[in-house]
């Protein structure tokens, strides 16, 4: 035990420049480009002139056998941790080991460490029990993990160690105890790996099912990107496919998991959830949601039809091609058929633990492209769902705006539209420079309270200024605030002072 954790210490050692920064600058913007369509011929031209940077990044990331001699300092070492193994004077990657970014795109998180991709024409098949390394998923899950400080954090189906990598390896506070927890023993060997060559200690990994290893016990955060790919029964990819039927395992995630939160706790995910036919999918993710007692953001990123979705996650599996092929795509159509199925979505749902009676819920869809990380702002997003409610709930009171007081949110500017010349715009937006990157469009009053909202005076003065300078009725004014700012709050533009 003694000697492979010498040699870890070595391979990290060696390991300095291999960083995502260090790749990028060795391939430029074509090759970069190329990898990241998974096309390596413009790498490989990259990657020729024998420095122990193009070596690793050709053995570990582009899957090819490299002359041990480029790497002569610490073969030895690679073949001990079992991350290499040597063949007629070359050495060949038993695993695929990829560097990790922060999410601020600013520093190095580590190094993840899974099976080795399966390309297309390679003519090999993924075993049930395959470990899938860095994606477009885990990145997304990454990006959406809140920016706050935990003492304790669960990674439910870690995988190969990512949203664990990154937990860990990301500046700033960190969780002082970090627990993963998968159904696939592989897959917590292969995290383990990920751990000990990223220099993350002190991590507890127990297998096990959904959440059945850490029943009783509670968490401040709780993120999975778990097997939600709905397929028919005999897929069989436990990385992907949890073997229930439809969107069930989804389910239970979202309405068991909050279980296991500490007071103000949060639990992230990503999920897939079913279109049934003549059920709107707010309706279904919302049961699931109310369901958890927990507050909760909700948002619809990608919709696909049947036949889109069978493809995506045939060519995931690089079963195009096979003499399989065209059997499997017909049995997931048949599959979706049954269910009357329209569509599958695919999202994020952030889980605030309330410790209130009334839980806000929030579900839409997104298509946009938004300010990332997400992570750097989830937290006021939630909090501008429970202000909105505050305040729905205080201008119910008499005299409420007497009292209350908004800020126009930071980022926000103001578009008038209408013909060049027009004496009065057409439309009047509000829209969001940063963030979410939201536009809403608005009437005189919301309009004229964004331009002089700054927390510092009541709204009743603000608003009464308002009537006077448009000549409308001051009680027409006060009903107006008070119908429309509930969601210009939820939605970021103005905040509770």
């Amino acid at each position: 035990m003694g000697r492979v954790s010498d040699s870890l210490s070595r391979v990290r050692g060696a390991f300095t420049e291999y960083t995502v920064a260090g790749v990028r600058e060795l391939l430029g913007p074509v090759a970069g480009g190329a990898l990241a369509r998974d096309e390596i011929v413009p790498a490989l031209r990259a990657t020729g002139g024998g420095s122990p940077l193009e070596a690793l990044t050709r053995l570990f990331w582009l899957q090819v056998a490299v002359g041990e001699a480029a790497l002569k300092d610490v073969a030895d070492d690679l073949v001990a941790t079992g991350l290499a193994e040597r063949s007629g004077g070359e050495l060949r990657a038993l695993v695929h080991v990829e560097p990790l970014e922060s999410v601020s795109g600013t520093g190095h998180a580590g190094y993840a460490v899974s099976d080795l991709k399966a390309r297309p024409g390679a003519g090999v098949r993924l075993k049930p029990d395959h470990v899938v390394g860095v994606g477009g998923a885990s990145a997304n899950l990454a990006r959406l993990i809140v920016h706050r400080a935990v003492d304790s954090a669960l990674d439910l189906g870690t995988g190969c160690g990512v949203q664990a990598l990154h937990l860990a390896g990301e500046p700033g506070p960190r969780p002082r105890a970090i627990t993963v927890t998968d159904v696939n023993a592989r897959a917590l060997e292969l995290s383990a790996l990920s751990f000990a060559l990223s220099g993350v200690d002190g991590v507890e990994a127990l297998q096990g099912s959904l959440l059945e290893p850490v029943r009783g016990r509670t968490f401040d955060l709780i993120v999975s990107n778990p097997p939600f790919v709905i397929a028919p029964p005999e897929g069989g990819l436990v990385y992907r496919e949890s073997g229930l039927h439809g969107d069930e395992f989804c389910r239970r995630l979202v309405v068991e998991g909050p279980r296991l939160l500490n007071e103000d706790g949060t639990c992230q995910l990503l999920a897939n959830w079913l279109h049934i036919e003549g059920v709107p999918w707010e309706e279904r993710v919302g049961a699931w949601v109310r369901e958890s007692g927990c507050d909760a953001w909700v948002v619809q990123r990608d919709v696909q039809d049947p036949a889109e979705y069978a493809e995506l996650w045939l060519r995931d599996s690089v079963e195009v091609g096979t003499p399989e092929y065209v059997a499997r795509y017909d049995a997931w159509l048949e599959y979706f058929e049954r269910q009357r199925v329209t569509g599958i979505g695919f999202g994020w749902i952030t889980l605030r633990h309330p410790g209130a009676a009334r839980p806000t819920v929030r579900i839409e869809e997104m298509r946009h492209a938004v300010e990332q990380p997400v992570g750097a702002y989830v937290d006021r997003v939630l909090a501008g769902l429970r202000e909105s409610a505050e305040f729905s709930t205080a201008c119910a009171q008499e005299g409420a705006l007497e009292w209350l007081s908004l800020r126009a949110a930071a980022g926000i500017v103001q578009e008038q539209i209408g013909p060049p010349g027009a004496e009065d715009p057409e439309r009047i937006l509000l829209r969001q420079t940063d963030r979410l990157r939201r536009a809403a469009g608005v009437g005189t009053v919301e309009a004229g309270l964004a331009g002089v909202c700054d927390g510092s005076m009541a709204l009743e003065p603000l608003l009464s200024a308002i009537a006077q300078l448009t000549g409308m009725d001051p009680d027409q004014v006060r009903a107006h605030a008070a119908a429309v700012l509930p969601e210009l709050i939820a939605d970021g533009f103005f905040e509770l002072a």
